[in-house]
Protein backbone atom coordinates (compact mmCIF):
# COMPACT_ATOMS: atom_id res chain seq x y z
CA UNK A 1 0.00 0.00 0.00
CA UNK A 2 1.41 3.11 -0.97
CA UNK A 3 1.71 6.35 1.20
CA UNK A 4 -0.83 8.28 -0.96
CA UNK A 5 -3.49 5.51 -0.39
CA UNK A 6 -2.56 5.68 3.30
CA UNK A 7 -3.10 9.07 3.29
CA UNK A 8 -5.99 9.55 2.04
CA UNK A 9 -7.21 6.61 3.19
CA UNK A 10 -6.56 8.04 6.12
CA UNK A 11 -8.60 11.26 5.87
CA UNK A 12 -5.48 12.76 6.98
CA UNK A 13 -5.08 14.51 3.13
CA UNK A 14 -8.06 13.97 0.80
CA UNK A 15 -7.48 17.00 -1.46
CA UNK A 16 -4.87 15.69 -4.18
CA UNK A 17 -1.62 17.70 -3.38
CA UNK A 18 -1.98 19.38 -7.39
CA UNK A 19 -5.24 19.20 -8.27
CA UNK A 20 -6.64 21.12 -11.27
CA UNK A 21 -9.55 23.82 -10.74
CA UNK A 22 -12.95 22.04 -10.37
CA UNK A 23 -16.19 23.61 -10.17
CA UNK A 24 -18.55 21.47 -7.91
CA UNK A 25 -22.03 21.81 -6.94
CA UNK A 26 -23.05 23.18 -3.19
CA UNK A 27 -23.20 20.50 -1.10
CA UNK A 28 -26.07 19.56 0.52
CA UNK A 29 -26.55 20.57 4.46
CA UNK A 30 -28.30 18.59 6.86
CA UNK A 31 -31.61 20.06 8.09
CA UNK A 32 -30.14 19.88 12.06
CA UNK A 33 -32.86 19.67 14.45
CA UNK A 34 -32.57 21.96 17.81
CA UNK A 35 -31.18 18.75 19.53
CA UNK A 36 -28.88 17.84 16.72
CA UNK A 37 -27.64 21.40 16.54
CA UNK A 38 -27.10 21.53 20.46
CA UNK A 39 -24.95 18.12 20.06
CA UNK A 40 -23.04 19.72 17.44
CA UNK A 41 -22.34 22.77 19.74
CA UNK A 42 -21.50 19.93 22.25
CA UNK A 43 -19.12 18.34 19.52
CA UNK A 44 -17.31 21.93 19.09
CA UNK A 45 -16.62 22.98 22.93
CA UNK A 46 -15.50 19.44 23.06
CA UNK A 47 -12.77 19.33 20.39
CA UNK A 48 -11.76 22.77 21.43
CA UNK A 49 -10.91 21.25 24.47
CA UNK A 50 -8.88 18.80 23.22
CA UNK A 51 -5.52 20.29 22.79
CA UNK A 52 -2.92 17.21 22.61
CA UNK A 53 -4.34 13.76 21.80
CA UNK A 54 -1.95 10.82 21.33
CA UNK A 55 -3.17 7.53 20.23
CA UNK A 56 -2.50 4.14 18.83
CA UNK A 57 -5.04 3.40 15.84
CA UNK A 58 -6.44 0.22 13.44
CA UNK A 59 -7.20 1.85 9.68
CA UNK A 60 -9.33 -0.75 8.32
CA UNK A 61 -9.34 -0.15 4.14
CA UNK A 62 -12.19 -0.49 1.81
CA UNK A 63 -9.79 -3.01 -0.04
CA UNK A 64 -9.63 -5.33 3.23
CA UNK A 65 -6.32 -3.96 4.04
CA UNK A 66 -5.61 -3.76 7.87
CA UNK A 67 -3.26 -1.73 9.16
CA UNK A 68 -1.96 -0.22 12.19
CA UNK A 69 0.16 2.84 13.79
CA UNK A 70 0.28 6.21 16.00
CA UNK A 71 -0.86 9.88 15.59
CA UNK A 72 -0.29 12.78 17.57
CA UNK A 73 -1.98 15.46 17.73
CA UNK A 74 -1.29 19.73 18.64
CA UNK A 75 -3.81 22.00 17.87
CA UNK A 76 -3.32 24.20 16.30
CA UNK A 77 -1.95 22.60 12.71
CA UNK A 78 0.67 19.69 14.14
CA UNK A 79 0.41 16.12 13.67
CA UNK A 80 2.03 13.19 13.03
CA UNK A 81 1.22 10.04 12.06
CA UNK A 82 3.40 6.69 11.74
CA UNK A 83 1.99 3.30 10.51
CA UNK A 84 3.83 0.59 12.36
CA UNK A 85 6.08 -1.36 10.81
CA UNK A 86 7.24 -2.36 7.84
CA UNK A 87 5.18 0.35 6.32
CA UNK A 88 8.25 3.03 6.38
CA UNK A 89 5.90 5.92 5.34
CA UNK A 90 5.00 8.80 7.87
CA UNK A 91 2.84 12.21 7.61
CA UNK A 92 4.22 15.06 9.27
CA UNK A 93 2.02 18.44 10.03
CA UNK A 94 4.40 21.45 11.31
CA UNK A 95 2.05 24.44 11.72
CA UNK A 96 1.83 25.39 7.56
CA UNK A 97 2.27 22.27 5.64
CA UNK A 98 1.81 18.64 5.70
CA UNK A 99 4.44 16.14 4.39
CA UNK A 100 4.27 13.06 3.28
CA UNK A 101 7.43 10.72 3.30
CA UNK A 102 7.00 7.56 1.01
CA UNK A 103 9.81 5.42 2.63
CA UNK A 104 9.80 2.42 -0.39
CA UNK A 105 10.99 5.50 -3.01
CA UNK A 106 12.84 7.81 -0.59
CA UNK A 107 10.47 10.92 -2.02
CA UNK A 108 8.73 13.53 0.19
CA UNK A 109 5.64 15.30 -0.97
CA UNK A 110 4.22 18.44 0.92
CA UNK A 111 1.11 20.48 0.70
CA UNK A 112 -0.53 23.97 2.62
CA UNK A 113 -2.84 22.26 5.60
CA UNK A 114 -5.19 24.38 4.61
CA UNK A 115 -5.69 22.54 1.31
CA UNK A 116 -6.13 19.06 2.50
CA UNK A 117 -9.01 17.18 5.35
CA UNK A 118 -6.35 17.76 8.21
CA UNK A 119 -7.67 21.24 8.47
CA UNK A 120 -10.90 20.55 9.63
CA UNK A 121 -9.35 18.59 12.72
CA UNK A 122 -6.23 20.63 13.24
CA UNK A 123 -7.95 24.51 13.29
CA UNK A 124 -7.56 26.54 16.49
CA UNK A 125 -11.10 26.78 16.43
CA UNK A 126 -13.39 24.18 14.68
CA UNK A 127 -16.84 25.30 14.06
CA UNK A 128 -19.30 22.92 11.93
CA UNK A 129 -20.36 25.66 9.66
CA UNK A 130 -19.09 28.36 6.83
CA UNK A 131 -16.14 26.49 5.44
CA UNK A 132 -17.03 23.47 6.84
CA UNK A 133 -20.66 21.91 5.78
CA UNK A 134 -22.41 19.18 7.95
CA UNK A 135 -23.71 16.66 4.94
CA UNK A 136 -25.32 14.19 7.94
CA UNK A 137 -25.91 13.58 11.31
CA UNK A 138 -26.59 10.47 13.36
CA UNK A 139 -27.25 8.93 16.85
CA UNK A 140 -27.77 5.70 18.12
CA UNK A 141 -27.54 4.88 21.84
CA UNK A 142 -24.96 6.68 22.94
CA UNK A 143 -23.01 7.36 19.65
CA UNK A 144 -23.11 10.29 17.72
CA UNK A 145 -22.07 10.78 14.00
CA UNK A 146 -21.57 13.84 12.32
CA UNK A 147 -20.36 13.60 8.47
CA UNK A 148 -18.71 16.87 6.88
CA UNK A 149 -16.87 18.23 3.76
CA UNK A 150 -15.14 20.74 2.77
CA UNK A 151 -17.62 24.03 1.75
CA UNK A 152 -15.50 24.82 -1.33
CA UNK A 153 -14.36 21.01 -2.31
CA UNK A 154 -17.64 18.75 -1.48
CA UNK A 155 -15.92 16.79 -3.92
CA UNK A 156 -12.22 15.87 -1.94
CA UNK A 157 -14.32 13.86 0.31
CA UNK A 158 -16.29 13.08 2.92
CA UNK A 159 -15.09 12.84 6.55
CA UNK A 160 -17.37 11.11 8.99
CA UNK A 161 -16.74 11.30 12.81
CA UNK A 162 -17.64 9.08 15.26
CA UNK A 163 -18.18 10.08 19.12
CA UNK A 164 -18.99 7.89 22.35
CA UNK A 165 -21.32 10.08 24.46
CA UNK A 166 -21.71 9.76 28.34
CA UNK A 167 -18.65 10.74 28.49
CA UNK A 168 -18.58 12.44 25.29
CA UNK A 169 -15.54 11.68 22.97
CA UNK A 170 -13.58 11.19 19.87
CA UNK A 171 -13.35 7.37 19.06
CA UNK A 172 -13.27 6.84 15.07
CA UNK A 173 -13.75 8.71 11.79
CA UNK A 174 -14.43 7.21 8.22
CA UNK A 175 -13.97 8.77 5.09
CA UNK A 176 -15.64 8.24 1.93
CA UNK A 177 -12.99 9.12 -0.93
CA UNK A 178 -14.01 10.75 -4.65
CA UNK A 179 -13.93 6.89 -5.41
CA UNK A 180 -16.50 5.99 -3.42
CA UNK A 181 -14.09 3.90 -1.21
CA UNK A 182 -14.90 3.94 2.52
CA UNK A 183 -11.81 3.66 5.28
CA UNK A 184 -12.17 3.59 8.83
CA UNK A 185 -9.70 4.69 11.52
CA UNK A 186 -10.64 3.26 15.45
CA UNK A 187 -8.65 5.03 18.13
CA UNK A 188 -7.22 3.01 20.73
CA UNK A 189 -7.27 4.50 24.19
CA UNK A 190 -6.52 7.70 23.26
CA UNK A 191 -4.88 10.02 25.85
CA UNK A 192 -5.85 13.61 25.33
CA UNK A 193 -3.82 16.39 27.03
CA UNK A 194 -0.08 16.70 28.22
CA UNK A 195 2.88 17.66 26.68
CA UNK A 196 4.11 16.42 23.89
CA UNK A 197 7.62 16.23 22.31
CA UNK A 198 7.79 19.11 20.23
CA UNK A 199 10.22 17.14 17.15
CA UNK A 200 7.48 15.41 16.73
CA UNK A 201 5.96 18.01 14.58
CA UNK A 202 9.19 18.87 12.67
CA UNK A 203 9.69 17.05 9.27
CA UNK A 204 13.49 15.14 8.87
CA UNK A 205 14.19 12.88 6.37
CA UNK A 206 15.23 9.69 7.85
CA UNK A 207 18.81 9.10 6.99
CA UNK A 208 17.92 5.55 6.56
CA UNK A 209 14.85 5.88 5.13
CA UNK A 210 12.88 4.51 8.25
CA UNK A 211 10.50 6.43 10.28
CA UNK A 212 11.77 8.40 13.40
CA UNK A 213 12.23 6.58 16.48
Amino acid sequence: MSLRSLALAAGIALAPLAAPTLVHAAPAAAALTQAQKSDIARIEQYLAGVKTLKSEFIQAGGDGSLVKGTIWLSRPNKMRLEYDPPIKDFIVADGWFVFYWDGELRQQSSAPIGSTMADIILRDTIRFGGDITVTGFERAANVIEISVVQTSEPGAGTLTLVFEDAPLRLRKWRVNDPQGLTTEVALLNPQVGGQLDRDLFIFREPADGQRRD
